[in-house]
């Protein structure tokens, strides 16, 4: 991948880059999506376990959901029952709160003029959705789509071009994720992550590659963790 960089984005080469997933680690929609799962699948007399979600299906982009759930039915065929699904989850979604201590740490960054971007393999429609109902959408409008990019997560591509966008670096990133694929992702990208636990235990997320798995964002941990990064960047 070839990297070009602005003036701008020249700036934040030494600049402290905050990445986020959407689903599961800036608010916690996923009992969102296993219903709308369930509701689609219910029509054939199936359905997903909590556990089957969180190992097979969370973090997943839909085509590779849609492989696991519907193995001998053609791609194309599924894929139009996992837009119905996206529409079922849109239409359940309601109002979304972000994690506790979401709005405090944007402040610090928007204080510090961190870059941020917001990383993930859901769907456009459900991604612009979220962060409306959010109100994030000014706060971090850069907003990276793995499934419009030649590779999803697990692969590092969404983060890479998170970090192309941003004009950062992995060495001066931070990403925030909470699903098996997402945190493979990252980590592959080379950024320090931290891992959130509304779908895996901290176990998992350590054996993924996490450096720091937390609750969410008020954990002192993570703060310690921010400011030796924002003061490293400086120095640097």
């Amino acid at each position: 991948m070839r990297f070009r960089f602005g003036v701008r984005a020249l700036k934040n080469r030494d600049k402290l880059c905050l990445l986020f997933d959407l689903d599961g680690t800036l608010t916690d929609s996923d009992h969102v999506h296993l219903q709308a799962f369930n509701r689609i699948l219910g029509e054939f007399g199936r359905s997903v376990s909590k556990a089957d979600y969180t190992q097979n299906i969370m973090g997943a982009d839909n085509g590779t959901i849609c492989r696991y759930l519907f193995p001998d039915m053609a791609l194309a065929d599924s894929l139009k029952l996992a837009d119905r699904k996206e529409a079922v989850f849109r239409d359940m979604l309601g109002e979304l709160k972000p994690l506790p201590g979401v709005g405090t740490l944007l402040d610090w960054a928007d204080a510090r003029a961190l870059p941020m971007a917001i990383v993930t393999n859901a769907p456009r429609a459900n991604a612009v959705m979220m962060i409306a109902t959010l109100g994030l959408r000014a706060r971090i409008p850069a907003l990276i789509i793995g499934s419009e990019l030649e590779h999803s997560k697990p692969h590092p591509l969404p983060y890479l071009t998170g970090l192309q966008r941003l004009g950062g670096r992995a060495c001066r990133a931070l990403a925030f994720e909470d699903s098996r694929s997402g945190l493979r992702a990252a980590v592959a990208a080379g950024i320090s992550t931290v891992g959130l636990t509304t779908g895996l235990d901290a176990a998992a997320i350590r054996q993924a590659g996490a450096a720091l798995a937390i609750a969410d964002y008020t954990d002192a941990r993570l703060w310690t963790l921010l400011e030796a990064m924002s003061q490293d960047a400086m120095v640097h």
